[in-house]
């Protein structure tokens, strides 16, 4: 959930954005979140190609939404099947809306965190996930630190996909070497990869 540089404003805590979820269990429903951080929910037809690519591994799985922000990518896991999705945002105004709005889906399937992705990502896993997205502030630098991180700290489950979006004119970024690019496109300044952790090989598509 990409979030422009974030500027101080006395407007922070109104919901003033909304996101609609686009499929599943909880198709067409509109949800309410703050002018915080800069918050840029990914597009809905970026999510619709994201979760094509995800059909047939979403049932069950557990999700990590980093940088969640709206929810966009964490939410519409759930509501296509996901069994849980934790949702990591450092922003107060945005993490207690991720909570209203998984109790107003009347779902106990959702966790959400209120802290630094970095320090989270710097300790072990308890348990790995089976699908991350991360979706970071741009041009910060973020994905060089993080993708070393949860490689390191087992983060994601062998076979396990890692979802990320970057801005255009960034290179893929350099993944652990046991991740292989499986899809990839670019929409206008926005270039979205998804890697498969272990267990595969090398198949890239666009």
């Amino acid at each position: 959930m990409a979030r422009k540089n974030p500027a101080s404003r006395t407007s922070q805590q109104r919901p003033s954005g909304e996101l609609r979820i686009i499929g599943g269990e909880w198709r067409s429903r509109r949800l309410l979140f703050p002018d915080a951080g800069g918050v840029r929910p990914t597009p809905a037809r970026t999510r619709e190609t994201l979760f094509n690519w995800l059909t047939y591994h979403l049932a069950g799985s557990r999700c990590l939404d980093l940088f969640a922000g709206s929810g966009a990518l964490g939410l519409e896991a759930l509501s296509r099947g996901a069994s849980h999705a934790t949702l990591i945002d450092h922003t107060p105004a945005l993490s207690n809306a991720l909570k209203r709005n998984l109790e107003a889906l009347k779902s106990d399937r959702g966790t959400v965190l209120c802290q630094s992705v970095e320090h989270q990502l710097k300790q072990v896993a308890a348990e790995p996930f089976d699908i991350v997205f991360i979706d970071p502030p741009f041009r910060q630098g973020w994905l060089e630190t993080l993708l070393p991180l949860l490689d390191a700290n087992g983060w994601v489950a062998a076979g396990g996909w890692v979802y990320v979006e970057h801005e255009s004119e960034l290179n893929t970024p350099a993944a652990p070497e046991s991740w292989h690019l499986h899809r990839q496109k670019t929409a206008g300044q926005v270039t979205y990869s998804l890697f498969r952790v272990g267990n595969g090989t090398p198949h890239p598509e666009h």
